[in-house]
């Protein structure tokens, strides 16, 4: 693992082929990457909004 990939996590959902979403907890953000586009920067989302959208996604599940 780099420095770069450090505190990434991959989604549950990940498929085998390595095509997956990451995110990173970095305090007050979180951070959202697509693992197959290394070079774009990760969206960022405040704890609060991440929370939101966390509680949306398992309600409509």
């Amino acid at each position: 693992m780099t420095g770069r990939d450090r505190g990434w996590r991959k989604s549950s959902y990940s498929m085998q082929n390595g095509e997956c979403l990451e995110l990173r907890d970095a305090g007050g953000a979180v951070f959202v990457r697509d693992s197959k586009w290394g070079g774009v920067a990760p969206l960022a989302f405040g704890s609060a909004a991440w929370r939101a959208f966390v509680v949306l996604a398992r309600e409509r599940a």
